[in-house]
């Protein structure tokens, strides 16, 4: 592959979108009109374009932060429930697997995270699922199909299982 081409060798894929340059980025003076032609057609009223990348990165960066916290919490509940001194290899076994599941879990939709903690960790059955979120039963199990699907997909990919 050339060196151009996203994916190639020791190179990190980057998403057209997040190219830079004048085609790619969206603060480039060249592209304004293409951004607030996007922005109208989505009904955002006209605005100063500055203004609005601003936000959208503070908007960015505190989703990211939330994201962070939520994955040190997990991760920190994590290791608190692994087994204490069960040998240095069966505990650091332990470890990584629970540190596989805990990014795994974090890597999943809201929803789909939320009915397999609330299936597998809290223990609860399909139907208490669903009278708890009040949705149908059908949609749990649904949800923890494609959650169970996606994790156990991700521990193989990750060499975990």
């Amino acid at each position: 592959m050339s060196g151009e081409e996203p994916g190639g060798v020791g190179e990190e894929a980057v998403p057209k979108r997040g190219r830079t340059g004048p085609e790619g980025d969206l603060l480039d003076p060249s592209q304004v009109h293409r951004v607030r032609a996007v922005l109208s057609l989505g009904g955002v009223p006209h605005r100063d374009l500055g203004a609005w990348a601003a936000v959208v990165a503070s908007n960015l960066a505190a989703d990211w932060h939330r994201a962070r916290g939520r994955r040190d919490r997990l991760r920190t509940r994590l290791e608190a429930l692994a087994p204490a001194g069960g040998g240095a290899e069966g505990g650091q076994e332990a470890r990584l697997l629970s540190l596989a599941v805990a990014e795994g879990l974090d890597a999943l939709p809201d929803a789909q995270r939320q009915v397999l903690i609330l299936r597998f960790y809290a223990d609860l059955s399909v139907p208490r699922i669903a009278e708890a979120l009040n949705i149908p039963e059908g949609t749990v199990k649904s949800r923890l199909h494609t959650a169970a699907r996606a994790m156990r997909e991700r521990l193989h990919v990750d060499e975990v299982v």
